[in-house]
């Protein structure tokens, strides 16, 4: 007897991204001051204040890196990307997130983003996105500095993974208010040194021979980096664009994910 095998049905080949509408994708960066957003194959759609508008003044659903209004923000992306993303597929979806409160923000995240009907929604800590936006070998320890405009995270990561990390609450929006740039100046080195105390390993001391990235919108004000280079005692390496490293770094994935379609998770 001749047994013939029938071939199972051919691999679906994968179009280009603007093609390719079962496989949209988007990355999130949701900051407490900016929203920015990036669709495949469209490039960067949206750079905007954290806002929502409930009634007759605006909210801020974000703040200080942690989602305190999930509804709220739940709205505010129906209301900026709602029109945006294909009716016709569902995308897949990368958020960045913060370091501490990373769980509670990843579930608040993935709640409000259900309104832009993802297939899967994944996170990733912002520090690993800007290393991924920079292009930073991944294999050596390096330190990420994120000044925000109302966090600081200083991000120790080894192989692509968070080792340690320090947080302060302040950033660029505090000094409008008379917080002279030198107390964030400060508080960088007073973090970094922190983890050399720290440290029982040589993670920490390796990174800083290789030097420093900087990232957010603090990179780009001098008067916060200028004396981090001699506080640090080591270079100090803004990335290109540093306000939009983390969604570019997100975005980046997405392109990684085209081919292999994760589950959710975190990245």
């Amino acid at each position: 007897m001749t047994v013939v095998r029938h071939p199972g049905p051919a691999p679906v080949r994968h179009r280009h991204w603007p093609l390719c509408r079962r496989c949209s994708g988007l990355a999130l960066d949701l900051g407490s001051a900016r929203t920015r957003a990036f669709i495949a194959g469209r490039g960067m759609v949206l750079d905007v204040p954290t806002v929502t508008f409930p009634g007759s003044g605006a909210v801020h659903p974000i703040q200080r890196g942690t989602i305190v209004d999930t509804p709220g923000t739940a709205r505010m992306l129906d209301r900026l990307l709602g029109h945006r993303v294909p009716r016709t597929g569902r995308p897949l979806v990368v958020v960045t997130s913060p370091v501490f409160d990373g769980p509670a923000f990843r579930t608040a995240a993935r709640t409000a983003v259900e309104v832009l009907r993802p297939r899967a929604v994944l996170t990733v800590p912002g520090a690993r996105a800007v290393a991924l936006a920079a292009g930073a070998d991944h294999v050596r320890p390096l330190l990420v500095v994120d000044i925000g405009a109302h966090l600081t995270e200083v991000v120790l990561l080894a192989d692509g993974a968070v080792t340690d990390a320090r947080r302060t609450a302040l950033g660029t929006a505090d000094l409008s208010d008379g917080t002279p740039p030198e107390l964030i100046t400060e508080a960088v080195v007073g973090m970094v040194t922190a983890m050399l105390r720290q440290d029982r390993t040589s993670l920490t001391r390796t990174a800083l021979r290789r030097g420093v990235l900087l990232a957010g919108g603090g990179a780009l004000r001098p008067e916060i980096t200028g004396g981090l280079p001699s506080g640090l005692n080591c270079p100090v390496q803004p990335v290109p664009s540093p306000h939009t490293a983390a969604v570019r770094g997100a975005a980046g994935l997405l392109a990684a994910a085209h081919h292999h379609p994760p589950a959710d998770g975190a990245l």
